[in-house]
């Protein structure tokens, strides 16, 4: 194994992945030497949007959480998740490159 480069430390997260946007990870990290990792209590990172719905859309979806006894922003995102892995699926032509679900519910 050649040696690699340390890692530089980050002031903050925006530093980092403008730092990883111009240097070559295969520098600093033997991929080859990676070993796969869980991350139970990591929670993805969220921005607040804001998006125009039609009101009876609206309406809809917040009966269907209602009868899911869910919040209706938490649906919403279910129900993108489930579209956003579909549409990745039919552009990938295979089921085999899916990324596990994640659970949105309880955010």
């Amino acid at each position: 194994m050649s040696k690699k480069k340390p890692i530089p430390r980050f002031q903050s997260e925006k530093e980092e992945q403008a730092f990883w946007d111009e240097h070559d990870s295969t520098e600093y990290v033997a991929w080859s030497e990676a070993r796969p990792v869980v991350l139970a209590n990591l929670q993805p990172s969220t921005k607040t949007i804001s998006l125009r719905l039609p009101e009876h859309m609206l309406e809809e979806l917040k009966l269907l959480a209602n009868k899911r006894d869910v919040p209706y922003q938490s649906l919403l995102k279910v129900f993108l998740a489930e579209r956003i892995e579909a549409e990745l699926r039919r552009v990938r032509g295979s089921a085999g490159a899916r990324r596990p679900r994640r659970d949105l519910t309880n955010r």
